[in-house]
């Protein structure tokens, strides 16, 4: 790609980056008081990135070089609980070993923010492409948001700290992005100047202050498994979760009349409007999947895609209006669920079916361990979409690059 950028670029604020920089340079335009992070393939560019920003004095922050990614997340935990705005960033392996402080973030109700650039994580040791470390944390009580280009990435990071801080949320933010598809694509990127940024976050400058901690003053922290205490902070922070769908909308909306651009909210719906069948999907794959519509649109298929854009908490209710009376629908997984038939995302929707009004699902497992997700790949998809949608007789499950894991013998 030519990353030269011209003059007409330079006076838009248009600039050629990668998804890494896009990410640091998001980081930057917020104005985090804290940031640590620990180096990790394919993330390594995002924190050499702030490390330059905060070398030449672009990023006016306290940066803590730890000796590893749990350090890291307990680093900006206890940061953000003492009132300060924060940003890590990990993958993979990286995001495993701070799990456990991933765990206690989210208990704390912290509003931190970081990026986590997918990558598959263990069994397997393997250095490649996958969104097994974002399924693999679920359920960790983070809101997930997921972006499909270098645009997307420096957006929705900017779009998480007004949700992660908002007072009715206050809860901590990842937001995920493919790891080599999009941590190395250098793409254009408007880049929204720094007094641009702070007119969209100060927002949060309005809102009542949240509990922080202060010397000399008592707060627990941690405590609150005595008693019923515990079941009443879960319950407000699955409550807190809910109201977060309707919030990143809201935010999204604002965001699009200050930018210009609108990403859809909770999901994307892209040439749904009058479609028999669509795949489902998130992340880099939605490009492709996309040109290989607008390519049946004009053959007169009438196909669709529905971009899930944030993945915690799961947007059912979204999810089931847009697939509501479609003939069918394919929903292609970047990564497994063991124990399971199917992919992840594909087994919570099953969970919906009832309420689609008939529309049928399938199962599409591909772009895991560095397989491309290709059009010749979802244009099988699509046929499959298709047969399925006109009563023929298809798999529920197929692993699309892998054909030999589709024949009963071979398993």
């Amino acid at each position: 790609m030519n990353t030269t950028t011209t003059d007409q670029d330079k006076a838009t604020g248009i600039k050629v980056v990668t998804g890494n920089a896009a990410a640091a340079i998001a980081a930057k335009l917020a104005r985090p008081d804290v940031v640590a992070a620990y180096p990790i393939t394919p993330q390594t560019e995002v924190i050499e990135k702030i490390s330059q920003f905060h070398a030449s004095g672009e990023m006016d922050c306290e940066l803590i070089t730890v000796e590893g990614e749990n350090s890291a997340m307990n680093s900006v935990m206890a940061a953000s609980l003492a009132g300060g705005r924060v940003f890590t960033a990990s993958s993979s392996w990286g995001l495993v070993f701070m799990y456990d402080a991933v765990l206690a973030v989210a208990g704390a109700r912290a509003p931190v923010v970081m990026v986590n650039v997918n990558r598959e994580t263990p069994g397997i040791i393997a250095v490649s492409s996958g969104q097994q470390d974002m399924i693999s944390t679920r359920d960790s009580g983070w809101i997930f948001l997921v972006a499909e280009t270098c645009q997307e990435v420096l957006d929705l990071v900017l779009q998480a700290y007004r949700l992660a801080e908002d007072h009715d949320i206050q809860l901590p933010v990842m937001v995920h992005y493919d790891g080599f598809y999009l941590s190395y694509l250098s793409e254009g990127v408007q880049i929204p100047s720094q007094e641009e940024a702070d007119k969209f976050l100060s927002v949060l400058e309005t809102q009542p202050k949240r509990t922080v901690l202060h010397p000399g003053e008592k707060l627990g922290v941690g405590s609150h498994g005595i008693l019923g205490g515990y079941l009443e902070l879960r319950h407000k922070h699955l409550a807190a979760m809910e109201r977060s769908k309707a919030k990143f909308d809201s935010i999204d909306r604002e965001f699009a009349e200050q930018f210009g651009r609108s990403w859809g909210g909770q999901l994307e719906l892209y040439r749904t409007e009058d479609a028999d069948v669509v795949l489902v999907g998130s992340g880099s794959m939605c490009g492709t999947i996309k040109t290989v519509i607008d390519e049946y649109r004009d053959s007169g298929i009438k196909v669709g895609l529905v971009k899930i854009r944030m993945y915690r908490p799961f947007p059912s209710e979204a999810m089931v209006e847009a697939l509501q009376g479609l003939k069918a629908a394919g929903v292609v997984d970047r990564s497994l669920a063991f124990g399971f038939k199917g992919g992840p995302i594909y087994l919570e929707l099953k969970a919906f079916e009832t309420r689609m009004n008939g529309t049928r699902l399938l199962s599409f497992i591909d772009g895991i361990a560095n397989t491309d997700i290709t059009k010749t790949n979802v244009a099988q998809m699509i046929d499959q979409t298709i047969d399925l949608a006109e009563g023929k007789q298809v798999p529920e499950v197929t692993w699309v690059s892998y054909p030999q894991a589709n024949d009963p013998e071979d398993a």
